[in-house]
């Protein structure tokens, strides 16, 4: 299994906003920090994507999850997991960039 996203995970937009998860659950938790599922709030702040008019990021939706290795009703998203950036408008404005994923999965 790719290294499973956690709250801790360092991910942004392609513009370089920052993505901060707001998980929904606390049971699962690797290294401390609490696993995140795909349904689980990730909201995007400092993105400075300004075409014609201001469009920045705002949240990810998640479209695909991990194929395997969920323990709950929500599939848990990995390293491989594709979530795109949309506007406030509901504008995709390209895929999330995943920097930093937890590869320990010990306790699981």
């Amino acid at each position: 299994m790719s290294g499973l996203l956690t709250a801790a995970s360092t991910l942004t937009c392609p513009h370089g906003g920052s993505v901060t998860a707001i998980p929904s659950q606390g049971r699962m938790r690797l290294n401390g920090a609490p696993v995140v599922l795909a349904t689980d709030t990730f909201v995007i702040a400092g993105c400075p994507f300004v075409p014609v008019s201001p469009q920045p990021c705002v949240l990810v939706q998640w479209q695909l999850p991990a194929a395997r290795g969920s323990s709950t009703a929500a599939p848990t998203l990995t390293r491989d997991s594709v979530g795109f950036c949309v506007a406030a408008n509901g504008a995709v404005q390209g895929s999330v960039l995943i920097h930093a994923a937890d590869i320990s999965v010990e306790g699981l």
